[in-house]
Protein backbone atom coordinates (compact mmCIF):
# COMPACT_ATOMS: atom_id res chain seq x y z
CA UNK A 1 0.00 0.00 0.00
CA UNK A 2 1.66 3.10 -1.15
CA UNK A 3 0.09 5.79 1.12
CA UNK A 4 -1.91 4.11 4.36
CA UNK A 5 -4.74 6.88 4.74
CA UNK A 6 -4.97 10.56 3.47
CA UNK A 7 -5.79 13.33 6.00
CA UNK A 8 -9.38 14.62 5.33
CA UNK A 9 -10.60 10.53 5.28
CA UNK A 10 -11.35 10.41 9.02
CA UNK A 11 -13.71 13.60 8.89
CA UNK A 12 -15.26 12.52 5.80
CA UNK A 13 -16.20 9.33 7.25
CA UNK A 14 -17.16 11.24 10.54
CA UNK A 15 -19.79 13.17 9.44
CA UNK A 16 -20.90 10.04 6.82
CA UNK A 17 -21.11 8.20 10.01
CA UNK A 18 -23.06 10.17 11.93
CA UNK A 19 -25.62 11.08 8.78
CA UNK A 20 -26.42 7.41 8.89
CA UNK A 21 -27.07 7.08 12.55
CA UNK A 22 -29.53 10.09 11.97
CA UNK A 23 -31.07 8.77 9.20
CA UNK A 24 -31.46 5.00 11.38
CA UNK A 25 -33.55 6.99 13.68
CA UNK A 26 -36.46 7.91 10.78
CA UNK A 27 -35.97 4.59 8.65
CA UNK A 28 -36.78 2.67 12.48
CA UNK A 29 -39.34 5.00 13.45
CA UNK A 30 -41.44 4.88 10.11
CA UNK A 31 -40.51 1.33 9.20
CA UNK A 32 -38.92 2.52 5.79
CA UNK A 33 -35.65 1.47 3.83
CA UNK A 34 -33.40 4.48 3.66
CA UNK A 35 -30.46 4.51 0.91
CA UNK A 36 -27.79 6.83 1.81
CA UNK A 37 -25.73 8.30 -1.39
CA UNK A 38 -21.96 9.14 0.05
CA UNK A 39 -18.87 10.78 -1.82
CA UNK A 40 -16.97 8.08 -3.71
CA UNK A 41 -16.69 8.32 -7.74
CA UNK A 42 -14.87 5.43 -8.41
CA UNK A 43 -13.24 4.58 -4.74
CA UNK A 44 -15.46 2.93 -1.83
CA UNK A 45 -13.25 3.52 1.15
CA UNK A 46 -15.58 6.42 2.44
CA UNK A 47 -18.47 3.85 2.50
CA UNK A 48 -16.76 1.47 3.58
CA UNK A 49 -15.90 3.65 6.87
CA UNK A 50 -19.76 4.40 7.41
CA UNK A 51 -19.88 0.53 8.94
CA UNK A 52 -19.29 2.86 12.38
CA UNK A 53 -22.49 3.98 11.52
CA UNK A 54 -24.14 0.58 11.21
CA UNK A 55 -25.77 0.69 7.64
CA UNK A 56 -27.49 -2.91 7.41
CA UNK A 57 -25.78 -2.63 3.63
CA UNK A 58 -22.88 -0.79 1.62
CA UNK A 59 -22.52 -1.20 -1.82
CA UNK A 60 -18.96 0.28 -3.56
CA UNK A 61 -17.65 0.72 -6.82
CA UNK A 62 -15.06 -1.92 -6.98
CA UNK A 63 -17.54 -4.25 -7.30
CA UNK A 64 -20.70 -4.72 -9.92
CA UNK A 65 -23.78 -4.79 -8.11
CA UNK A 66 -25.29 -7.96 -7.61
CA UNK A 67 -28.98 -7.17 -7.69
CA UNK A 68 -30.49 -10.73 -6.75
CA UNK A 69 -28.03 -10.99 -3.64
CA UNK A 70 -29.32 -7.31 -2.39
CA UNK A 71 -32.73 -8.11 -2.72
CA UNK A 72 -32.39 -11.08 -0.92
CA UNK A 73 -30.68 -9.39 1.97
CA UNK A 74 -33.01 -6.48 1.84
CA UNK A 75 -35.99 -8.84 2.08
CA UNK A 76 -33.99 -10.86 4.90
CA UNK A 77 -33.25 -7.68 7.05
CA UNK A 78 -37.02 -5.86 6.32
CA UNK A 79 -38.45 -9.14 7.40
CA UNK A 80 -36.73 -9.09 10.93
CA UNK A 81 -36.61 -5.79 11.90
CA UNK A 82 -38.88 -3.69 10.03
CA UNK A 83 -36.37 -1.20 8.18
CA UNK A 84 -33.19 -1.49 6.14
CA UNK A 85 -30.34 1.73 6.16
CA UNK A 86 -28.36 1.01 2.43
CA UNK A 87 -25.19 2.85 2.14
CA UNK A 88 -24.19 3.54 -1.54
CA UNK A 89 -21.01 5.02 -3.23
CA UNK A 90 -22.06 7.50 -6.24
CA UNK A 91 -20.09 5.41 -8.39
CA UNK A 92 -21.51 2.15 -8.03
CA UNK A 93 -22.01 0.08 -10.97
CA UNK A 94 -24.35 -2.18 -12.32
CA UNK A 95 -23.67 -5.70 -13.87
CA UNK A 96 -22.63 -4.49 -17.12
CA UNK A 97 -19.60 -1.97 -15.67
CA UNK A 98 -21.80 0.80 -16.35
CA UNK A 99 -22.43 3.76 -13.78
CA UNK A 100 -25.84 2.99 -12.17
CA UNK A 101 -26.05 6.82 -11.28
CA UNK A 102 -24.99 8.31 -14.67
CA UNK A 103 -27.99 10.00 -15.32
CA UNK A 104 -26.04 13.76 -15.22
CA UNK A 105 -24.35 15.04 -18.15
CA UNK A 106 -23.04 18.03 -16.18
CA UNK A 107 -19.65 17.95 -15.37
CA UNK A 108 -17.61 19.49 -11.77
CA UNK A 109 -15.10 22.62 -11.80
CA UNK A 110 -12.72 19.26 -12.28
CA UNK A 111 -13.87 18.16 -15.32
CA UNK A 112 -15.65 14.95 -13.92
CA UNK A 113 -18.82 13.89 -14.47
CA UNK A 114 -21.72 14.67 -11.82
CA UNK A 115 -23.35 11.05 -10.39
CA UNK A 116 -26.87 12.42 -9.30
CA UNK A 117 -28.67 9.07 -9.06
CA UNK A 118 -27.18 6.61 -7.21
CA UNK A 119 -29.67 6.22 -4.48
CA UNK A 120 -32.22 6.59 -6.23
CA UNK A 121 -31.15 3.90 -9.01
CA UNK A 122 -30.93 1.65 -6.69
CA UNK A 123 -34.32 3.11 -4.85
CA UNK A 124 -36.21 2.10 -8.38
CA UNK A 125 -34.62 -1.25 -8.14
CA UNK A 126 -35.96 -2.03 -5.11
CA UNK A 127 -39.33 -0.49 -6.26
CA UNK A 128 -39.50 -2.14 -9.16
CA UNK A 129 -38.70 -5.49 -7.83
CA UNK A 130 -40.60 -5.75 -4.35
CA UNK A 131 -43.49 -4.09 -5.88
CA UNK A 132 -46.38 -2.28 -3.69
CA UNK A 133 -47.79 -5.26 -2.51
CA UNK A 134 -44.80 -6.50 -0.25
CA UNK A 135 -45.54 -3.46 1.81
CA UNK A 136 -49.33 -2.99 1.37
CA UNK A 137 -50.12 -6.30 2.12
CA UNK A 138 -47.63 -8.13 4.43
CA UNK A 139 -46.72 -4.71 6.09
CA UNK A 140 -49.89 -2.54 6.18
CA UNK A 141 -47.37 0.39 4.44
CA UNK A 142 -48.49 2.44 1.80
CA UNK A 143 -46.97 2.13 -2.05
CA UNK A 144 -42.90 0.90 -2.18
CA UNK A 145 -42.05 4.26 -3.82
CA UNK A 146 -43.50 5.91 -0.73
CA UNK A 147 -41.86 3.35 1.66
CA UNK A 148 -38.07 3.52 0.04
CA UNK A 149 -36.52 6.88 0.64
CA UNK A 150 -32.84 8.36 -0.77
CA UNK A 151 -30.39 10.82 1.04
CA UNK A 152 -27.64 12.41 0.02
CA UNK A 153 -24.78 13.57 2.56
CA UNK A 154 -23.53 15.52 -0.34
CA UNK A 155 -20.85 18.27 0.29
CA UNK A 156 -20.80 18.22 4.11
CA UNK A 157 -18.84 15.62 4.03
CA UNK A 158 -16.00 17.80 2.46
CA UNK A 159 -16.07 20.69 5.14
CA UNK A 160 -16.36 22.21 8.56
CA UNK A 161 -13.58 21.37 11.18
CA UNK A 162 -11.32 18.22 10.73
CA UNK A 163 -10.83 16.22 13.38
CA UNK A 164 -7.91 15.29 15.58
CA UNK A 165 -6.72 12.63 13.17
CA UNK A 166 -6.49 14.80 10.21
CA UNK A 167 -5.22 18.11 11.84
CA UNK A 168 -2.68 15.98 13.97
CA UNK A 169 -1.06 13.61 10.65
CA UNK A 170 -2.07 16.56 8.35
CA UNK A 171 0.22 18.60 10.14
CA UNK A 172 3.02 16.64 10.03
CA UNK A 173 2.78 15.90 6.53
CA UNK A 174 3.09 18.92 5.30
CA UNK A 175 6.63 19.16 7.63
CA UNK A 176 7.65 16.39 6.01
CA UNK A 177 7.14 17.72 2.91
CA UNK A 178 8.82 20.74 4.15
CA UNK A 179 11.83 18.36 4.96
CA UNK A 180 11.77 16.79 1.42
CA UNK A 181 12.34 20.13 -0.37
CA UNK A 182 15.21 20.96 1.99
CA UNK A 183 16.52 17.41 0.68
CA UNK A 184 16.15 18.42 -2.70
CA UNK A 185 13.43 16.44 -4.09
CA UNK A 186 11.75 17.10 -6.68
CA UNK A 187 8.67 15.75 -8.07
CA UNK A 188 7.63 14.12 -4.54
CA UNK A 189 5.07 13.38 -1.82
CA UNK A 190 5.07 12.78 1.75
CA UNK A 191 2.87 10.09 2.81
CA UNK A 192 1.16 8.45 5.84
CA UNK A 193 2.24 4.80 6.62
CA UNK A 194 1.77 2.26 8.94
CA UNK A 195 2.98 -1.46 9.86
CA UNK A 196 0.79 -4.02 11.28
CA UNK A 197 0.44 -3.20 15.55
CA UNK A 198 2.40 -0.29 14.86
CA UNK A 199 1.79 3.43 14.84
CA UNK A 200 1.35 5.79 11.62
CA UNK A 201 4.72 6.87 10.65
CA UNK A 202 6.24 9.52 7.87
CA UNK A 203 7.48 8.47 4.64
CA UNK A 204 8.06 10.04 1.26
CA UNK A 205 7.68 8.42 -2.68
CA UNK A 206 8.67 9.50 -6.34
CA UNK A 207 4.95 10.77 -7.53
CA UNK A 208 5.97 8.41 -10.89
CA UNK A 209 5.09 5.53 -8.99
CA UNK A 210 1.39 7.15 -9.21
CA UNK A 211 1.18 7.89 -12.86
CA UNK A 212 0.63 5.46 -15.66
CA UNK A 213 2.44 4.93 -18.49
CA UNK A 214 0.69 7.89 -20.14
CA UNK A 215 1.53 10.00 -16.72
CA UNK A 216 -1.83 9.85 -15.71
CA UNK A 217 -3.02 9.94 -12.00
CA UNK A 218 -6.32 7.46 -11.31
CA UNK A 219 -7.99 7.48 -7.87
CA UNK A 220 -6.83 5.14 -5.71
CA UNK A 221 -9.47 2.04 -5.82
CA UNK A 222 -10.25 0.58 -2.13
CA UNK A 223 -8.51 -2.73 -2.53
CA UNK A 224 -10.99 -5.71 -2.94
CA UNK A 225 -9.67 -7.70 0.15
CA UNK A 226 -11.22 -5.03 2.17
CA UNK A 227 -15.29 -6.05 1.56
CA UNK A 228 -17.20 -8.76 1.66
CA UNK A 229 -19.80 -8.49 -1.19
CA UNK A 230 -21.85 -11.55 0.22
CA UNK A 231 -22.56 -9.89 3.25
CA UNK A 232 -22.36 -5.85 1.86
CA UNK A 233 -19.94 -5.36 5.01
CA UNK A 234 -16.56 -4.73 5.50
CA UNK A 235 -14.60 -8.02 5.48
CA UNK A 236 -12.08 -9.35 8.07
CA UNK A 237 -9.52 -7.36 6.64
CA UNK A 238 -11.37 -4.12 5.71
CA UNK A 239 -12.22 -4.06 9.99
CA UNK A 240 -8.31 -4.14 10.62
CA UNK A 241 -8.05 -1.63 8.02
CA UNK A 242 -10.27 0.85 9.91
CA UNK A 243 -9.92 -0.04 13.28
CA UNK A 244 -5.94 1.48 13.27
CA UNK A 245 -7.38 5.25 11.98
CA UNK A 246 -10.79 5.81 13.76
CA UNK A 247 -9.56 4.48 17.33
CA UNK A 248 -9.13 7.61 19.51
CA UNK A 249 -9.32 9.62 16.24
CA UNK A 250 -11.52 12.00 17.96
CA UNK A 251 -9.74 14.25 20.66
CA UNK A 252 -11.61 15.83 23.54
CA UNK A 253 -10.77 19.71 22.11
CA UNK A 254 -13.05 18.40 19.01
CA UNK A 255 -16.07 17.73 21.41
CA UNK A 256 -15.08 20.90 23.86
CA UNK A 257 -14.94 22.44 20.28
CA UNK A 258 -18.61 22.05 19.78
CA UNK A 259 -19.79 22.52 23.28
CA UNK A 260 -18.19 26.15 23.17
CA UNK A 261 -18.55 27.38 19.49
CA UNK A 262 -21.68 25.72 17.85
CA UNK A 263 -23.78 27.57 19.97
CA UNK A 264 -22.03 30.38 20.58
CA UNK A 265 -24.51 32.77 21.87
CA UNK A 266 -22.61 35.74 19.80
CA UNK A 267 -23.69 33.36 16.82
CA UNK A 268 -27.31 34.84 16.75
CA UNK A 269 -26.48 38.38 16.50
CA UNK A 270 -23.29 38.07 14.16
CA UNK A 271 -22.99 37.81 10.75
CA UNK A 272 -20.33 35.11 9.50
CA UNK A 273 -16.84 36.51 8.90
CA UNK A 274 -15.79 35.09 5.63
CA UNK A 275 -11.92 34.09 4.90
CA UNK A 276 -12.42 35.26 1.60
CA UNK A 277 -13.39 38.88 2.73
CA UNK A 278 -9.79 39.10 4.36
CA UNK A 279 -8.18 37.43 1.41
CA UNK A 280 -9.87 40.26 -0.82
CA UNK A 281 -8.85 42.67 1.35
CA UNK A 282 -5.02 41.67 1.06
CA UNK A 283 -5.23 41.33 -2.11
CA UNK A 284 -6.15 44.70 -2.70
CA UNK A 285 -3.86 46.03 -0.16
CA UNK A 286 -0.94 44.38 -2.20
CA UNK A 287 -2.02 45.46 -5.29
Amino acid sequence: MINYVTPGYATSVFVAAQGVQRIRTTAESHRRIAIVEVMGRQSGYIALGTAYGQPDLILVPEYPLNRERLLDRVREIYDIQKDVVIVVSEGIVGENGKVLGDISQTKDPSGNTIYSGAAEAIKQILVNELGDRYFTEKHRHDSANTEIFTRKIGHTQRGGRPIMFDRLHASHLGGKAIDMLHEGWQNGISILQRVEDESFYLDSIDANLLRDQWGEIHPRYMHISLYDPERFQPSEKGVDYLKPIFTNAIGADDVEWIRAQLFDPHHLSQPYHSVNFDMQKRILYLG
